[in-house]
């Protein structure tokens, strides 16, 4: 179903022109309200309970297995994705002479854990090329028996050019080779399953199209993994935390499943209400229905631009795109098209255009004549 603009929903003003959500979503008004709420609560500790270091939290990872298509059992609350890709790199067998397949410039926190755990044990950094049909083949060709680990997104972050993760788990299963995802520039606004895709582990950073705040982030990890060792040694992820009274009764045990992984003070007071709320609100729309509307948006884009002499990267997912100009594109763009009240971003050699539920059609005029005024200076 094609939703209609919800603009009305983010604390936007009507001068801006909004395409970058891939680098910052703009906040909805309910997050921003559930963050003024959650620090006045704070601000009062004396109205804090033992069941607010617990509910809140749960809330969480109920909502955001809900939109992955698990249990919450399986949920990790994190920090960041570095934090979540140090966790399975922590976790995953890699020795000696073994490969590690990443994509060819991909996004630096799904690249820097493992070349130090290359370097640590002597295994081999492999990363596969953009192929000229896209990144799927080139990643089959490089998942060869002697790779241990595939870590990948669902689409590169410069241009939201496609991977085919279906495929590759499959192929990664055939050569018994572990998969790690990075879906922070798909999840929540392309449909993920992970019965689907069954990757090892998965994490998504909130504050980009999971409309959530900045400093948290989320975490699947398959059951077979939820005997590993988080990176941490929190004392709320041990078994009976809720006793507050009981804490220096020491436990070896964890809480159930993927909880052992929550960074410490996950309770976070500020941020958590505010994941809640964002969480609720693409729960309410349906990923499905965002993905087909922001398809829609961006073919339009497509058309418009391709007038205007662009070459559009593909194949992509439906939510972003990477426009190239044969000629190159001229030195602060960027800048230009700020003065003109239309915010993207420049990534390598592509304009990066991320819309979402906010963009209206005034928004997409804006950019073409925007960038047709860019491109003649």
């Amino acid at each position: 179903m094609i939703l209609k603009p919800q603009r009305d929903l983010f604390d936007l003003p009507p001068e801006v022109s909004y395409f970058n959500c891939a680098y910052l979503s703009p906040q909805l008004r309910a997050v921003t309200q559930a963050g003024h709420k959650a620090m006045a609560t704070k601000a009062s500790p004396w109205t804090v309970t033992v069941e607010d270091f617990f509910d809140t939290s749960e809330r969480v990872r109920q909502r955001f297995a809900s939109l992955v298509g698990t249990g919450a059992d399986n949920i990790a609350l994190l920090p960041s994705v570095s934090y979540g890709i140090g966790t399975a790199a922590a976790n995953l067998p890699v020795k000696r002479g073994d490969r590690i397949v990443l994509l060819e410039e991909q996004f630096p926190s799904n690249v820097y854990p493992w070349r130090r755990l290359a370097a640590d044990v002597g295994a081999q950094i492999v990363a596969a090329p953009r192929g000229h049909g896209g990144w799927t083949e080139s990643v089959l060709d490089a998942l060869v028996p002697g790779v241990a680990v595939a870590a990948l997104p669902a689409c590169h972050w410069t241009d939201g050019s496609s991977v085919g993760l279906e495929a590759i788990s499959q192929r990664c299963r055939q050569i018994g080779a572990a998969l790690v995802l990075d879906l922070t520039q798909s999840l929540g606004a392309a449909p993920f399953d992970v019965a689907q895709v069954d990757p090892d582990f998965m994490v998504a950073a909130s504050y980009k199209w999971l409309l959530g705040p900045y400093g948290s982030a989320l975490m699947y990890v398959a059951p077979r993994h939820h005997d590993g060792r988080p990176l941490e040694e929190g004392w709320i992820v041990r078994e009976q935390s809720e006793n507050f009274a009981g804490l220096v009764d020491y436990k070896d045990g964890y809480q159930p499943g993927a909880r052992r992984y929550d960074v410490g003070q996950r309770s976070n007071f500020a941020l958590m209400p505010m994941v809640a709320a964002a969480l609720e609100q693409l729960l309410d729309w349906g990923v499905n229905n965002i993905a087909q509307t922001l398809a829609a948006t961006t073919s339009q884009i497509e058309a418009r631009v391709m007038e205007l002499g662009f070459e559009v990267a593909g194949p992509r997912l439906g939510h972003m795109m990477g426009l190239r100009a044969p000629g190159g594109l001229p030195q602060d763009l960027s800048k230009t098209l700020q003065e003109q009240g239309v915010y993207v971003s420049v990534r390598g050699d592509a304009i990066r255009v991320s819309p979402h539920l906010y963009t209206t059609p005034s928004d997409v005029d804006r950019l073409g004549s925007a960038l047709q005024s860019a491109m003649k200076r």
